[in-house]
């Protein structure tokens, strides 16, 4: 068997041929080194790799490929990061932001009764972009009803109202199983923050514009709770997916599993879905490890920026919503890879 540097050079000449990432407009690619990252040297190497395993295989640029191949055979973790990848630094005129995402568990049930009143809806055949009659405020009052798309009924317009933003969940019937459904489409409409527009109202403060805050609120006040929800016109459905039987995460991007506290959702234009990512998360809960991207979001626009997921459940809910710090990322590609965004000379 080759070594791990014989490797390397061999994947930088395959490399050479071609490149998964191309220059973007306006942005700036910064080669830096490893003992330049905070932190780098306590991670836990060994559990970004089995997480960068989960995915590798489905990235289909040619520089990849080597790499995975290796990589399965459970080589010494940060070693294989260090000899096979740069760490590169992607960044416009733009500050990093790192915010958070997690799966929420609901209580629903397969049928409407009682409590469970708010339909978590599969999507409607030959849906069209951006239908007028498709808004959300439509679809709460009826609009895709009787049509056999409700894939269960939750007890909570503000936790349905989540689902919709988080993309996935669990939802834990009344009859003891639990269902677990991912992001399958949308309505076309443009995102719109509710929760912004209620403290704008003046309805809640900054304070208390967190989940717990706003299902509070609307509990209080339900008529105008409902109407504030429906200020974002954006609406999400869902399909299921299969159960996990072994702790898995939710389906990314990538139509794989994502872990928690090791998978980001980024902006693909600028960041290769599969690659890892290291990053420097300041504030509250200050973080430094290394990331896979996994997943992409609505709202995670730009190359430095991500969306951390932090696991399943309340708890993971509440760290998911104090998270909105800035810092660094810096993206570790194939050397190959790296070279040809940033020529050496």
């Amino acid at each position: 068997m080759r070594s791990a540097r014989m490797l390397a050079a061999a994947v930088f000449a395959v490399g050479i041929l071609a490149t998964a990432v191309s220059a973007n407009a306006g942005t700036t690619y910064k080669i830096t080194h490893y003992d330049k990252l905070l932190g780098w040297n306590f991670d836990d190497h060994a559990a970004a790799l089995a997480t960068f395993l989960n995915t590798c295989p489905d990235i289909s640029a040619p520089e990849w490929a080597p790499l995975c191949e290796y990589a399965a055979t459970k080589p010494n973790a940060r070693a294989f990061f260090e000899t096979f990848f740069v760490p590169v630094i992607i960044q416009p005129n733009s500050r990093a932001l790192f915010t958070g995402y997690f799966e929420p568990e609901l209580a629903g049930s397969l049928y409407k009764v009682g409590k469970y009143q708010y339909p978590i809806y599969a999507k409607p055949k030959n849906l069209t972009p951006k239908d007028p009659a498709l808004t959300r405020a439509l679809i709460d009052n009826g609009a895709l009803a009787h049509k056999g798309l409700e894939i269960a009924y939750v007890d909570d317009p503000v936790e349905a109202y989540y689902l919709h933003i988080q993309g996935s969940g669990r939802i834990n019937l009344t009859n003891g199983n639990t269902i677990r459904v991912g992001y399958a489409g949308e309505n076309g409409h443009v995102y719109r923050s509710a929760a912004s527009e209620m403290v704008k109202q003046g309805l809640i403060n900054f304070k208390t514009a967190s989940i717990a805050g706003i299902r509070n609120w609307v509990r209080r006040n339900p008529e105008q709770g409902i109407k504030a929800l429906q200020f974002n016109a954006s609406y999400v459905f869902f399909r299921r997916l299969e159960n996990d039987t072994n702790g898995a995460g939710p389906q990314g991007a990538l139509d794989r599993p994502i872990t928690a506290m090791r998978s980001i959702a980024v902006d693909p234009r600028f960041t290769q879905l599969g690659a890892p990512v290291w990053i420097e998360k300041g504030g509250q809960n200050a973080m430094r490890r290394l990331m896979i991207a996994q997943d992409v979001g609505s709202a995670i626009k730009g190359p430095q920026r991500a969306d951390i997921f932090f696991g399943s459940g309340v708890a993971a809910g509440q760290l998911a919503g104090q998270t909105k710090d800035g810092g660094r990322m810096v993206v570790l590609l194939p050397i190959a890879i790296a070279y040809r965004l940033v020529p050496e000379g």
